[in-house]
């Protein structure tokens, strides 16, 4: 399971979609991470970081909160039938 879970990252960090928009230019992988921003040609390494970090802050909590409401996915997707 944890190899397939590994496979599984692997090939999600392979999907990036581009997108821009006036000065702006954003990439993002299917792990849902910010890959690259760009604001005016210029690159926003900093920027990346503190979005990525407050994105895992994010799904580390969102992870907890669905073990204490029913054990995650399994639960949440059991809600669903």
């Amino acid at each position: 399971m944890r190899q397939q879970a590994k496979v599984l990252q692997e090939e999600l960090s392979k999907i990036k979609e581009s997108y821009s928009k006036g000065p702006y230019k954003v990439v993002v992988t299917g792990e849902q991470k910010v890959d690259y921003i760009e604001i005016d040609g210029e690159e926003q390494k900093e920027l990346v970081r503190v979005i990525n970090d407050a994105m895992k802050n994010v799904q580390k909590k969102s992870a907890k909160k669905m073990m204490e409401m029913g054990g995650g996915l399994s639960g949440l997707l059991g809600g669903m039938k």
